[in-house]
């Protein structure tokens, strides 16, 4: 998890964490989670917004132009999500992985894991770098012939 944080904001000064998304203005997704924490490895409620293929945690849901992000994970990097609750044994769980490495969550409810889980994925889809524009086909465009 370090690591990913790390990846985020290692080029970054700390006023431009969020890499120039307005996480604070109209998010895809808003909500409490549970975490593990980076070091300590005690679990943590934080807030979590989601916008422009971003996951942003803050320790307050009120979150401002000046509030700045505990941690931002790139979703593109991301390979899986998915339920994790036989892994943690903690019902309402799941987790997202990359190559490097794979963080935990749980969310309040089946609902609301579901909920992340395909607002995660969705995002994936728009992010990924594994597919550039030059790459994507527009079926619906084009002409039969």
């Amino acid at each position: 998890m370090a690591s990913l944080w790390r990846a985020a904001i290692g080029t970054a000064n700390a006023d431009d964490v969020g890499g120039g998304v307005e996480f604070w203005i109209n998010p895809e997704r808003t909500g409490w989670l549970t975490k593990q924490g980076e070091y300590i490895k005690t679990w943590r409620r934080r807030w979590f917004i989601l916008k422009q293929g971003k996951l942003f945690w803050f320790k307050e849901s009120h979150v401002t132009g000046a509030s700045k992000p505990r941690g931002v994970i790139p979703v593109g990097n991301c390979l899986t999500v998915k339920g994790a609750e036989d892994v943690l044994n903690k019902q309402f769980a799941f987790e997202f992985s990359t190559s490097q490495e794979t963080m935990y969550f749980i969310a309040d409810s089946e609902k609301e894991k579901e909920e992340w889980i395909n607002s995660i994925g969705r995002s994936i889809v728009q992010h990924s770098r594994s597919v550039t524009d030059s790459e994507v086909v527009d079926y619906d465009s084009k002409t039969s012939g």
